[in-house]
């Protein structure tokens, strides 16, 4: 019984610990990625990197290039990174590997790579998972592997959650107004649990 009470402390001790540093008010965010992050289908006033940046109050620069792969994102990151100095990275991106049927493996070796250039910058880094090519799909396990991996946060549900609701798209692959406020509101919650915002 002794045994089991530690190992419930233990287990609810590391569920408290923060997984990024807190931001500073001076601090910049780049969200990265494709058409999701570019907000594809609504004015840019309404993209989730700006929502959030009302969200948060913190400066949230939209790096985000519709069609991108991860291998073109790879490419591209150490060039955001010098431009905009970014003190934290949510690097959303994957989707339109799995649209056009990528080597999955690959996609996560790019994802990897992109992590590991931030981290060796000392740039934190926060995750948004894509769901597989499946009517109805969950997300893809890379994510949460790459997050495991990494011990970096991971909002792995609320694409997939949206892409089911016709009442939050534009399409069938991207958001509305009302979806990529709901997409900007998760991500902030996410960076609150994580220990980056109050």
């Amino acid at each position: 019984m002794r045994v089991l009470l530690v190992v419930f402390f233990l287990l609810i001790s590391g569920c408290g610990k923060s997984a990024l540093e807190p931001l500073h008010s001076d601090d910049v965010i780049v969200a990265f990625g494709d058409s999701l992050t570019a907000g594809y289908g609504v004015p840019n006033s309404s993209a989730y990197p700006v929502v959030l940046s009302e969200l948060t109050g913190l400066t949230v620069i939209n790096a985000g290039v519709s069609g991108e792969t991860t291998e073109e994102g790879l490419n591209r990151l150490p060039e955001v990174i010098i431009t905009e100095n970014p003190a934290l990275i949510i690097l959303f991106e994957g989707g339109n590997d799995i649209l056009r049927n990528h080597d999955l493996s690959k996609t996560k070796q790019n994802l990897a790579a992109m992590i590991q250039i931030a981290k060796e910058q000392e740039i934190q880094v926060a995750l948004v998972g894509l769901p597989r090519k499946q009517l109805f799909s969950s997300t893809a396990e890379f994510y949460r592997e790459l997050a495991d991996e990494y011990k970096i946060p991971l909002q792995d549900d609320i694409v997939a959650s949206l892409l089911r609701k016709p009442a939050m798209k534009s399409d069938n692959v991207h958001f509305n107004v009302k979806g990529y406020r709901a997409l900007a509101e998760a991500v902030a919650d996410m960076l609150k649990e994580a220990g980056a915002i109050k």
